[in-house]
């Protein structure tokens, strides 16, 4: 056993090396940071799309509002994290930059499964060129594209897919649960934000604290990126 462990070692250091197993061990080790990030959830509903986190406020001397897990990309899209923040922020930052690009070229908004791609192939790309390490993240991406939800995921291997439902993080196995036995194509968003702030308080039991939580939304009607405000989340919390 000693000496197979040694030799799993050397294709535990290299990104670009395959284990005679067929696996690459890093990019396995990046989506477990990720398995240990604090949970995200995100919901399509009928009249939009919503985003529900987990700021894991650990340190009482900790400003609440200075922790962002929810970003605004453009003013129709928004995403949120789980895994390593700083790792996310990159991200974002470029998907920003791209939607004002595309904005400023063709006076237009970005659709959001380009802004995917996008953020996917650079992860992708991170699995296969020496010298660079995965991102240990993976992003929920959700907006309105003319008219109509749309929720996408991307993890460390760089693959993505759309949800109608979709959660990411510790709370990963309890919460996935609850979206499956509740979520329903029909929920409007005042459901979904219901479903998802019940699925967070199930998962973080005792811990479970309004400071902690971030939500945002994008509506069908205005397209427009939203935050819900603490009072809002607590009317929420008591329905």
């Amino acid at each position: 056993m000693q000496p197979l462990q040694h030799q799993m070692m050397g294709y535990d250091r290299a990104i670009t090396m395959f284990s005679p197993d067929g696996r690459l061990l890093q990019v396995e080790y990046a989506k477990k940071t990720v398995r240990q990030g604090s949970t995200a959830i995100g919901i399509t509903c009928q009249d939009g799309v919503v985003l529900v986190t987990d700021k894991r406020i650990v340190d009482k001397l900790i400003v609440p509002k200075s922790v962002e897990k929810i970003w605004q990309i453009d003013s129709h899209i928004g995403a949120t994290a789980s895994g390593i923040i700083s790792d996310a922020r990159v991200l974002i930052e470029r998907s920003q930059l791209q939607a004002q690009q595309h904005r400023v070229t063709y006076d237009s908004p970005i659709d959001i499964i380009s802004i995917v791609r996008d953020i996917a192939n650079l992860k992708q790309l991170t699995t296969q060129s020496g010298g660079y390490r995965p991102f240990g993240v993976s992003l929920l991406i959700a907006g309105v594209d003319n008219g109509k939800a749309k929720l996408y995921e991307t993890d460390p291997t760089g693959i993505y897919f759309q949800y109608k439902a979709c959660v990411i993080g510790e709370a990963e196995p309890e919460v996935e649960e609850i979206l499956n036995k509740d979520y329903k194509e029909s929920m409007k968003m005042d459901e979904g934000f219901k479903l998802a702030i019940k699925a967070l308080k199930k998962s973080l039991d005792k811990n479970f604290d309004p400071e902690r939580i971030d939500a945002a939304y994008v509506s069908n009607k205005d397209q427009k990126f939203s935050r819900l405000t603490k009072n809002e989340i607590m009317n929420y919390m008591k329905k």
